[in-house]
């Protein structure tokens, strides 16, 4: 019986070079095979398959399975019987779900040896269908250990065969999951099931793609299937990836733990404390190290053997320094002797003085050389690598230093869906000279976390094919905050490009529509343009988005949701409820506008009335949409005064305006 984990290994060096390769090849026995000839999985009220996986399948597998068999019944009514284990004997037809030996008869012209990570296979002769991929299991090391005490079971390092199900419901049962929950999942009933031959392979460029929902990754939450945004994230091939993207920062508990026993660990301030002596600079949690001190590349590494007993499926460990991107850097004679005299000159802060001086990108990525090497000497047989950030006053690219090839640089380089040539540049730069290059962009800015219709599916489009083309790796977002009734076309777009950078986005933008929203579809499409325009109108000046979204914009957005929904009053009631739950999104939008006009009236004259009828307007209007008690998904329940990401900052709420983010 074929091992769980096909050896030899491939190196994280080979995944990480991989460049995107979209395959969907037809073998000549296929190309010949008598079109009549098909396998039906469901006929005449029966199913005609039984699905057959391994008896000791790994966990999430038997999950997907078991969803493989969900589907079918919910498009035809059968469900079809799963067998765990080879049966005896071979029914004449089957659905086989993940490899197994057998298939190696049933398919004689298939191999199914993976050579590429995450590789998918989706094969159908007349008889069988093979629904596999690259899985990498190890069923006696199978646990994370997450915060909190927590435990997530059933962890793989690959889990090629899930997201093999789940394409194969999205693209071959032709299921659709627009937005997360109930109402966003658009299935076509129908009483048969059938394939002519076929053969489908692919493997994703995007390796670390859960953060692109970062919220919801198995690594900081672990798995419920009570969570819809999480499941969503999951079906669309995302949520079980095979890299690490983490996108934080190094050493937050390091204050905490050595500042009394080691202080020589911290970075030398002006004032020649390390740290910033009894009270950290700027705060426990971004207080900086001393890089060029030897003693803390030993500590680091110290964590890492604990962070690897913890949890031995880890491949990359943060060498990133603390947040804080300008402030308290070492200033002691070695970590200066890093810095390379031509970088960029920016400015930087200490306890009382503020100085320009060069970026400090040579000193981090020397830094992070430095323990990347003695990564690989405490672990000559193993993959690891080292995260570094490119960020704050190290995010230019380095003048003179390259990062080794076990080091992952996350580029905090912000240009998605924002005015910002001068970080596309700077990303083109990173894809120059990084050997592993995550994106990681933040996304707290300009309206978007507060939930505004910021959206732009054709800059998603661009944004994926582009770091596509720069050999992007992973993905890292900070934050995407799941407002789905304002900006769920874009997440869709974001997350089917980042399974496969090479799609057709304008057909995915179109099949969006027309699943979603049927007779309606032509005026939802006008609807969500209408949006893109505003969106584009306001990116290069975001100051001015209050002139943008005008009385004559709100006019014509009801007008094109009135029509849409005339086009769908008689038919399915889902199209009547998709409407209605964009029209969460705009009743929302209209309320942030017409608050953001009080609260300015009300800080130019100080009279009270204005702030009354804002705190109206969140009584009555905006926390009740952000409840959702019709729409649980329509507008994230973090939208509430107060909340640190959320409306500080925008001056939306009077007890906010003197403690703005």
């Amino acid at each position: 019986m074929r091992k769980k984990t096909y050896e030899p290994t491939v190196t994280l060096k080979m995944i990480f070079s991989t460049l995107f390769v979209f395959l969907l090849t037809f073998d000549s026995a296929y190309l010949n095979a008598d079109d009549s000839a098909e396998l039906v999985l469901v006929e005449d009220g029966a199913a005609r398959t039984p699905i057959v996986l391994l008896e000791d399948a790994p966990r999430f597998t038997r999950l997907a399975a078991d969803e493989l068999a969900e589907y079918i019944e919910k498009i035809s009514g059968v469900r079809p019987e799963i067998i765990a284990g080879e049966p005896d004997p071979i029914p004449d037809n089957a659905i086989w779900v993940g490899y197994q030996p057998v298939m190696e008869d049933l398919f004689p012209d298939i191999d199914f040896h993976f050579e590429h990570p995450e590789e998918i296979l989706i094969v159908s002769n007349t008889n069988h269908l093979a629904i596999a991929g690259r899985d990498r299991w190890d069923p006696q090391n199978n646990v994370r250990q997450l915060s909190r005490g927590r435990e997530l079971e059933g962890v793989q390092s690959e889990y090629g065969t899930v997201n093999a199900v789940y394409t194969f419901i999205q693209d071959y049962l032709d299921v659709r999951w627009l937005w997360a929950g109930e109402l966003g999942e658009d299935i076509v009933e129908r009483d048969r099931i059938a394939f002519s031959p076929f053969r489908y392979r692919h493997h994703p460029q995007i390796r670390a793609r859960s953060g692109l929902f970062s919220a919801h990754s198995l690594r900081r939450w672990g798995f419920s299937p009570r969570r819809d945004t999480q499941n969503w994230v999951r079906f669309q091939r995302l949520l079980f990836d095979s890299a690490d993207a983490p996108g934080g920062h190094g050493f937050g508990d390091w204050w905490e733990r050595f500042h009394e026993t080691h202080p020589e660990y911290f970075a030398l301030q002006p004032d020649g404390t390390r740290g910033g002596g009894d009270k950290p600079y700027p705060r426990a949690g971004t207080v900086k190290i001393c890089h060029s001190n030897p003693d803390v590349w030993q500590q680091w590494l110290l964590d890492v053997e604990d962070q690897i007993e913890k949890n031995p499926l880890q491949r990359a460990f943060n060498a990133s320094p603390n947040d804080g991107g300008a402030s308290g850097h070492c200033v002691c004679p070695d970590c200066l002797a890093w810095d390379h005299p031509d970088g960029e000159t920016l400015r930087f802060i200490w306890q009382g003085i503020s100085q320009d001086y060069v970026a400090l990108s040579d000193r981090t990525i020397t830094f992070a050389n430095k323990v990347a090497r003695l990564l690989r000497e405490r672990y000559p047989d193993e993959d690891y690598y080292v995260h570094m950030l490119a960020y704050g006053n190290w995010r230019p690219v380095p003048v003179e230093v390259v990062p080794d090839d076990n080091v992952i640089i996350l580029s905090v380089t912000n240009f998605h869906n924002r005015h910002n040539p001068a970080g596309r540049e700077l990303f083109h730069g990173w894809a120059e000279v990084a050997p592993n290059l995550v994106w990681r962009p933040n996304l707290g800015f300009g309206l978007w976390n507060i939930g505004f219709p910021r959206v732009s599916t054709r800059r998603a489009i661009e944004d994926m094919k582009l770091a596509a083309e720069n050999n992007v790796t992973g993905l890292h977002f900070d934050l995407v905050w799941t407002h789905w009734a304002t900006q769920g076309p874009h997440y869709y777009m974001l997350a089917q490009m980042a399974w496969n950078p090479g799609a057709d986005g304008e057909a995915i933008l179109e099949d969006y529509y027309q699943r979603g929203f049927g007779k309606a579809s032509d005026d939802v499409k006008a609807y969500w343009t209408l949006m893109e325009e505003a969106n584009e109108r306001i990116i290069p000046d975001m100051d001015k988005w209050l002139e943008v979204y005008d009385q004559d914009f709100f006019d014509r957005a009801e007008t094109h949701l009135d029509r849409a929904m005339e086009a769908v009053k008689e038919g399915p009631g889902k199209y009547r409820r998709r409407v209605e739950f964009v029209r969460v999104g705009l009743d929302y939008t209209r309320a942030l506008v017409e608050v953001k006009h009080l609260m300015d009236l009300f800080r130019e004259s100080g009279e009270k009335v204005h702030e009354d009828k804002a705190r109206t307007i969140w009584v009555e209007r905006i926390r009740p949409l952000a409840a959702g008690e019709e729409y649980p998904n329509a507008i994230n329940k973090m939208v509430r005064p107060g909340h640190s990401r959320g409306l500080r900052g925008y001056g939306m709420y009077p007890d906010d305006l003197e403690r703005r983010w």
